[in-house]
């Protein structure tokens, strides 16, 4: 990945937490990165563009550190981290849908940090609760909600399922029940779970008719 496009999307710190970032990127040894890992996953919590985003400089500065000293320390700092966020996940539901909404797309930094192309087996359980969380009924009832969960399944439903099949079939089942027989979602909500039931029917992916059909809908 280029460096100028992970320079992109760290310019809205400030002059000094650029240059530390910048520097991560390519010097990791030289900076403290358990600093530059709570730098990442808290403006993850607040900027929703940022956290779509935040795993690739994650994944960037993982394979700087290997490839520096064969280290893993900001692996290590930014698991860590995402840990302590999954353990108060209903006290920040609570608190803020945004910023629980915000904190799901924190999990999928777990593209960062994977073994193989393989999410992290530390990581594959807290990302799956988060997601049968999101299936419950009401979470269900909220569009911003359904919509984080079938975003995050488009990202790595396929990946997550060949490392714990079962559980991704319980979640489906969830998934299912809900478009079946709960009452009072949205038409938009109902859509979504429409969708996203097809795309893993279909292999993980959607024919180009039924893709035409669902993101019509969606922009209209």
């Amino acid at each position: 990945m280029e460096n100028s496009t992970e320079d992109s999307r760290i310019q809205s710190f400030d002059l000094g937490t650029q240059l530390l970032l910048k520097t991560a990127l390519k010097d990791p040894g030289s900076v403290n990165l358990e600093t530059v890992s709570n730098i990442i996953v808290d403006q993850s919590l607040k900027d929703q563009v940022f956290s779509k985003e935040a795993g690739r400089i994650c994944y960037t500065i993982v394979q700087a550190e290997v490839k520096q000293n064969n280290g893993n320390v900001f692996r290590r700092n930014l698991l860590n981290r995402l840990q302590q966020e999954f353990k108060d996940r209903e006290e920040t539901r609570r608190r803020s849908l945004q910023e629980w909404v915000y904190s799901i797309c924190c999990s999928y930094f777990s593209t960062s940090l994977t073994v193989n192309n393989m999410p992290m087996v530390a990581l594959v359980h807290p990302v799956y609760d988060c997601l049968m969380r999101l299936a419950q009924p009401d979470a269900l009832m909220n569009e911003e909600e359904v919509d984080c969960l079938v975003l995050q399944l488009h990202r790595i439903g396929e990946q997550l399922e060949k490392v714990n099949v079962q559980r991704m079939d319980e979640l489906f089942f969830l998934l299912r029940d809900g478009f079946l027989l709960q009452e009072g979602l949205t038409s938009m909500a109902r859509l979504l779970l429409l969708e996203i039931l097809e795309f893993r029917a279909g292999g993980w992916m959607l024919s180009s008719t039924a893709h035409k059909y669902y993101y019509s809908e969606i922009a209209d």
